[in-house]
């Protein structure tokens, strides 16, 4: 189902495609052009083009609300979202087309903006679009994560503290009991945070043991990818560990000429020198 935000922004890519939509599909969204009319475009990036699916909501959002006015939103939009999901190819072909013919209008428009870029305006884009991206799989990342049971990590004596007492702190936001919260732990003595010192010691024993468990686990279900790399060296090269100490002590063994060498008289060593 599309977010309700991005209804208005659809609204208005809509209104720039319903004027090059094919024959049918002026016919099927004909009713959703005067509302459009009033929605122009910013000298700012292009917008993104409608799905299909937001076409038929901009369409027939008007409809059900008429129909229904005092219904919520959110269930108007999951009542379109019904309503799109018993359509035949046939019926949901005039809105793909009007999507496609956004999508072109969107590939233009692009290559418009981006042709009267600066090389630094490109460049904060482009680092910018990186953020977002690292944000995103960061994102996506932790959920997959909690969705596998990673186990919480080990809390700080700080932490400890704060779950402890934040409904009490003082402040009206979240913000306010945090400073709160951080001036009554500069003032504590050292033995009233050695508590705290304690249950944190106790929490990284737990997130020890539970890691353990949880990465033995990931390895048998072929996600290596999770264990910590750490982890890795300390199991698979346990072998070359012991390989290259044998290799060091065979190295202090001494050879035979080395024997040889080291008992040899000094009379005789004496004697070679004068010979050469």
């Amino acid at each position: 189902m599309a977010p309700l935000s991005l209804l208005s922004i659809g609204a208005s890519l809509l209104g720039r495609t319903v004027g090059v939509c094919s024959s049918s599909s002026v016919l099927r969204c004909s009713c959703i052009a005067p509302a459009l009319q009033r929605f122009s475009t910013t000298a700012g990036p292009p917008r993104r083009p409608l799905s299909a699916y937001l076409c038929y909501v901009i369409e027939q959002q008007p409809i059900v609300l008429k129909q229904n006015p005092d219904v919520k939103i959110v269930d108007i939009t999951r009542k379109i979202a019904q309503q799109w999901k018993t359509l035949t190819p046939d019926q949901k072909r005039p809105f793909e087309e009007a999507s496609l013919t956004d999508r072109e209008r969107y590939r233009v428009d692009l290559q418009k903006y981006q042709s009267q870029l600066t090389p630094a305006q490109a460049a904060a884009i482009a680092e910018e679009k990186r953020r977002r991206m690292e944000k995103r799989n960061a994102s996506r990342k932790k959920r997959e994560l909690n969705s596998l049971g990673k186990p919480k990590r080990a809390r700080s004596a700080f932490n400890v503290f704060m779950a402890e007492h934040f409904q009490e702190a003082k402040g009206s936001n979240v913000q306010a009991k945090l400073k709160s919260l951080m001036d009554d732990w500069k003032d504590l003595y050292v033995s009233q945070k050695q508590v705290y010192v304690q249950l944190a010691e106790d929490d990284k024993v737990r997130y020890k043991n539970e890691m353990k468990v949880w990465e033995e686990h990931m390895t048998e279900l072929g996600r290596e990818d999770l264990v910590r790399q750490k982890e890795k060296k300390a199991t698979g090269t346990k072998g070359d560990k012991n390989n290259s100490t044998v290799k060091v002590l065979k190295d202090k063994v001494p050879t035979k000429e080395k024997v040889a060498k080291k008992t040899q008289p000094p009379a005789k060593k004496a004697l070679e020198i004068t010979e050469m």
